[in-house]
């Protein structure tokens, strides 16, 4: 069965989530996006295991659906074309801080348990060490050794995949407090680590550059504090349903199931390139070396970002593509594509609207962003809508890359001028929208009047053609390195992750 999951996300019982970080609202969410594995975050926190205990149930081995009443309470809230199977897994992240050979070392880590009694035990076992009520990601003064260690003594069947790997801050290969590699971090236990996350801020290509690594299966999870959030990031599979079955599946790579990734756009995120947010100061690697990594404004030192820090790693050139790499697509989230679009912010209402329109007549996101043919998202979108999906599809893009914690931005169109002649060039091919009943044009879409300024610091380029795997059910499909990531209408102060 191909599949998409989603593995690394929070409950609302995490510091900076929503409300709205529910079972019922990801169920929802989940089918929205076509998802149809979710973990379910905070695996550390007993308010949360109980909220599980009370609304899923056994399903396949290993997971669980939500009940029947909750399911048909959130039912009316998912349309037709977007319904599907949504299976539960019981996994979530801990925060692991503590000195290891005279440093700090703050790594964040995912933890995930085949049934309720494991984790039970699980959460028994953490609490002896640390405070696991007050926050749904726990902070424990725990080696990350020992938290494998008490992992694996609670059932063999537990898991640990370390979370984000190269986010400056809390990894394992962080530039402020990791370490050189993932041997160093887990010693003795380390042939039990069989994945890692690659983080918002990189993708296959710039963990690809480190030969080590290849040992390692890469996932790529959403990391999500609000339920619209889901899947940005998400990992593929051809397997059975169930929880061994997946895992068996990143254990073995390639040949168990594995079938790549679904990537943010690396530039958008928070931490690609160095700098010092307060000042202002963006650097690439270089620039950073040669000012000493000190800020050009201030003096201090600047954070050294994902891009730099996969280079101080890297032993092969750019451009190198091991043997055991998987495919990987990069998409721009629906929202935030139509953002740019129709000049208004993601979660705004004409925003919003558009994009459940969207979902009603073609189906879910990622159906939306990787399968659905032009002539499709023309009919239903307008040409701008296909043009817009054909340039992510081929990584035509330009990029402002994020650091020291602010968002990158990325744009389909370059200003008002091209949205113009893409929407005067569908009229002329006639690929107008659908119109309703009164004559009006049925998207939003059709009207090209407004649009987001242009972006300084354009950077175009193309990523390396991919395969991605389709939804069950759903068409195969080739894509040309689309792009993940944004739109330049990011609404700041929506949950939404951090890495």
């Amino acid at each position: 069965m191909r599949l998409v999951a989603d593995l690394h996300l929070h409950s609302h019982y995490s510091r900076a989530t929503s409300r709205d970080l529910t079972l019922e609202h990801l169920w929802k969410w989940a089918q929205l996006k076509g998802v149809q594995v979710v973990a379910t975050g905070d695996v550390a926190h007993p308010g949360w295991l109980a909220e599980i205990r009370d609304k899923l149930e056994p399903a396949e081995a290993g997971l669980f659906r939500l009940r029947p009443q909750f399911a048909e309470a959130m039912a009316a809230e998912v349309p037709g074309s977007c319904r599907g199977t949504v299976r539960f897994l019981i996994g979530g992240e801990i925060s692991n801080i503590y000195k290891k050979r005279d440093r700090t070392r703050k790594v964040h880590n995912i933890v995930f348990c085949p049934s309720f009694e494991t984790t039970a035990n699980l959460q028994a076992a953490l609490e002896k060490i640390g405070n696991i009520r007050s926050d749904g990601r726990p902070i424990l003064g725990l080696d990350s050794r020992d938290l494998l260690e008490i992992v694996l003594e609670a059932d063999d069947r537990c898991h640990l995949i370390p979370a984000h790997i190269w986010t400056p801050w809390f990894s394992v290969l962080g530039s402020r407090s990791g370490f050189d590699s993932v041997e160093e971090c887990f010693a003795d236990l380390t042939p039990h680590v069989f994945a890692v996350e690659t983080g918002l801020s990189s993708d296959p290509p710039m963990n690809w550059r480190v030969s080590w690594l290849d040992g390692y299966t890469l996932i790529s999870s959403s990391d999500a504090h609000s339920p619209p959030k889901l899947a940005r990031e998400a990992t593929a599979f051809d397997t059975e349903l169930s929880y061994d079955a997946l895992f068996g599946a990143l254990a073995g790579g390639g040949a168990g199931g594995y079938r790549g990734t679904i990537e943010f756009f690396p530039e958008e995120g928070k931490y690609h390139l160095d700098g010092h947010r307060k000042c202002g100061v963006r650097w690439e690697p270089d620039t950073t070396i040669a000012r000493g990594g000190r800020c050009s404004a201030c003096g201090k030192a600047v954070t050294v970002g994902v891009s730099h820090r996969t280079e101080e790693l890297a032993d092969r050139p750019p451009g190198a593509r091991p043997d055991s790499a998987g495919p990987f697509a990069r998409l721009i989230p629906l929202p935030e594509a139509l953002s740019e679009m129709m000049g208004a912010g993601p979660n705004s209402k004409r925003v919003q609207a558009e994009y459940h329109r969207l979902l009603r007549r073609l189906g879910p996101e990622l159906t939306i962003l990787q399968d659905a043919p032009p002539e499709d998202l023309a009919s239903a979108g307008g040409e701008l809508l296909a043009e817009g999906v054909r340039r992510m599809r081929a990584g035509e893009v330009r990029t402002q890359a994020g650091y020291d914690g602010e968002y990158g931005v990325i744009r389909l169109f370059d200003g008002e001028a091209d949205r113009a002649s893409v929407f005067q060039l569908g009229m002329f091919a006639g690929h107008t929208p659908a119109r309703a009943a009164s004559g009006r044009a049925d998207s939003a879409l059709a009207d090209p009047a407004r649009t987001a300024p242009a972006l300084a610091d354009p950077a175009p380029g193309p990523a390396p053609p991919v395969s991605v795997p389709p939804e069950p059910g759903g068409r195969a499909s080739a894509v040309t390195g689309g792009v993940a990531g944004g739109s330049g209408h990011r609404d700041r102060s929506a949950p939404g992750g951090a890495v």
